[in-house]
């Protein structure tokens, strides 16, 4: 399996065995232009190229991809783009595919209450990612591709994320074989605040079918 990091611009803060789940095997990609990984562009396109290449380097067929945050749009991109390479999608407190005021103003309104994790990002990298995430949001044949994709995917939103759920209820509903679920007691940072169930949502829906 391969484990995309949230951002878009952060270091690859997962990279930990302890939070992958048990009994497979994990690679934690550092993205482009960020930590240890040089390089550009720095676009939707080419961070999906790195990931495919990645999967071709360990001499993969198919895996399952797992995405936190920013991680999860990457890993819905990823397998529209290659799904016969993908097992499934398994998504963690999400954004979603959309640009929305309403979910924006929610997320700024509560961000006071979100506990601050110190990760390291690079403020250009991020802006030319969310650039191009805005664009490929945009493209008129995304609906489609979505519900018209064989791959199994996963929305997990933890309980008291501050950011709104319904973009992954929508997503789960959208396509075919589509699963929503919330994770109780948890918030958006999980894999640090509560690595426990962070593994135990990942351990019971990252096997493959």
């Amino acid at each position: 399996m391969v484990v995309l990091s949230g951002g878009p611009g952060c270091v690859q803060y997962l990279e930990d065995d302890r939070l992958a789940p048990g009994g497979m095997r994990a690679w934690f990609p550092e993205p482009r232009g960020v930590g240890r990984s040089g390089g550009g562009p720095h676009d939707m396109a080419r961070a999906v190229a790195d990931i495919e290449a990645v999967r071709e380097a360990a001499g993969i067929d198919r895996w399952v991809v797992l995405g936190h945050s920013w991680g999860s749009d990457l890993a819905v991109r990823y397998a529209l783009d290659h799904p016969g390479r993908v097992a499934s999608v398994v998504g963690i407190a999400g954004h979603g595919l959309h640009n929305d005021r309403t979910w924006s103003q929610a997320y700024e309104s509560g961000r006071h209450r979100e506990f601050d994790i110190e990760i390291p990002w690079e403020p250009t990298v991020h802006a030319a990612l969310l650039a191009s995430f805005r664009e490929w949001i945009h493209e008129p044949a995304l609906l489609r591709r979505l519900a018209d994709t064989p791959v199994p995917m996963t929305f997990a939103a933890p309980q008291h994320d501050i950011r709104p759920s319904w973009p992954l209820r929508q997503l789960a509903a959208l396509v075919p074989h589509g699963r929503f679920e919330e994770v109780p007691g948890t918030d958006h940072n999980l894999w640090s605040t509560d690595p426990s169930a962070w593994t135990t949502v990942v351990t019971g829906r990252c096997h493959p079918a």
